[in-house]
């Protein structure tokens, strides 16, 4: 063999041992980010001593490193192999929100907790964003899609098993003992664990779809044991319906008319619920309805908020500067409840609380109108596969769901952040081809 010959082959084992590395880090970074934001640092708490004021001010400085590291990995990771992608995001919608979030850090009314709060949320929103160009195809996707769920499922679930003191919510928690019973798993309670099985079950779906059946039987399977068991009646009542919306969706092939399907339930959701502490009519009609439109009695939450923005409509309070923050004080008497409260229920109503109209305006044109446009583009771009339906059934999820709780914009939440997959993914669908 000549010497030509053998540097040559040197020359092709390094690279092939350079690829195989790159390969792993993608892997690693996909899987691994998933399981942080799923699992987070702090899993199973013990909610027999909680506080009942919110302590999340985002200054934990674990999940601050964390996300941080991960957001340079990430990009660096997505600019090697799709820096055409990164490039799409610079879109005058996505500038414009990003730019009045900052104009509401710098007028915020508490600007500590605001700059802290943006910070974590920046990085994991800029996560969010290059995760989805890691994978290479499909295959890629859904073998580390599968993995991550499978994962999340056996810690769920060993804790069930190995210590339920901490996976299942007990009569002898600080907060809330009549969900004694109701399954969390790894996480702080069971709104945050059925929404999270929802979204694996569309993940099971997908990749039943894509051939994995065994995973994604398994998945499904799980997921949908551990949702009947967290007795989220909300989550499951959203997911029928998101299932079967879906179906309909797929089969219209106009925008206007997706648009009208998709916007409705939202617009009703809203109006029955938030919309009754503004409109007595609205009220009325709530109230002839066979089911609590309060949502368990949010009705005062709802009061409160709704009258404190009317005080701030143009820019609301701040970034996340409301709930837990120094804008609530000097309460009624009666009212001292607020001083303990993390959100309103709403994630509309949370919005236009930190950042006014303008704000919450922003907010419905870059994740209300902007997917809808991008799946709409996607479909009538040849990617109508398995992969655009899980990205709707995500995105269709949170958007509904956040009528009912408060996630948008809600730093390294489990809810927010897999909501972003489904938005960053359908944004990227609309613009490249999938490759198989």
């Amino acid at each position: 063999m000549s010497i030509a010959a053998a540097n040559q082959i040197r020359t092709v084992a390094r690279e092939l041992w350079r690829q195989q590395v790159m390969d792993l880090l993608r892997a690693g970074a996909f899987i691994g980010t998933l399981l942080l934001v799923w699992v987070s640092l702090r899993p199973f708490a013990d909610l027999s001593g909680s506080q009942l004021k919110d302590l999340t001010t985002g200054n934990e400085t674990l999940t601050y490193a964390a996300f941080g590291c991960l957001a340079l990995l990430t990009a660096a990771l997505a600019m090697r192999d799709n820096m055409r992608g990164l490039t799409t995001l610079l879109s005058p919608s996505f500038v414009l929100f990003g730019s009045w979030v900052f104009l509401t850090v710098v007028l915020s009314l508490d600007p500590g907790t605001s700059i802290r709060r943006f910070a974590l949320t920046a990085c994991v929103i800029a996560v969010a964003a290059t995760l989805m160009l890691l994978p290479k195809s499909q295959a890629e996707l859904t073998r580390w899609l599968s993995i991550a769920a499978l994962t999340l499922l056996a810690i769920c679930y060993l804790g069930i098993l190995l210590a339920p003191n901490l996976s299942i919510h007990l009569a002898t928690d600080a907060q809330e003992p009549a969900l004694a019973g109701d399954w969390r798993g790894s996480f702080g309670h069971k709104n945050a664990a059925a929404p999270v099985m929802v979204f694996l079950l569309f993940i099971g779906i997908y990749v039943s779809r894509l051939g994995a059946l065994l995973s994604g039987v398994a998945i499904i399977g799980l997921a949908g044991v551990f949702l009947l068991f967290s007795g989220g009646k909300s989550a499951l009542a959203l997911c029928v319906f998101v299932l079967l919306l879906t179906g309909l969706i797929l089969f219209i092939k106009t925008l206007w008319l997706r648009a009208v399907v998709i916007l409705t339930p939202l617009l009703t959701l809203n109006l029955l619920s938030v919309g009754t502490v503004m409109s007595d009519g609205l009220e009325n009609i709530a109230k002839m309805l066979p089911f609590d439109t309060s949502f368990t009695g949010r009705t005062d939450i709802w009061t409160f908020a709704f009258q404190a923005l009317q005080q701030r409509l143009a820019t609301g309070y701040g970034f996340a500067a409301f709930w837990g923050s120094s804008s609530i004080k000097d309460l009624p008497e009666g009212k001292e409840w607020a001083e303990f409260a993390s959100h309103s229920h709403n994630g509309y109503l949370d919005t236009a609380l930190a950042m006014g109209l303008p704000g919450l305006l922003l907010l419905i044109a870059v994740l209300v109108i902007g997917p809808l446009k991008n799946f709409h583009a996607a479909d009538r771009g040849g990617n109508d596969g398995p992969l655009a339906t899980m990205l709707l059934q995500i995105w269709l999820f949170g958007l509904y769901l956040s009528s009912m709780e408060s996630f948008f914009l809600d730093r390294a939440d489990p809810l927010w952040f897999t909501f972003l997959l489904g938005v960053f993914g359908l944004h990227y669908l609309a613009r490249f081809r999938v490759s198989e």
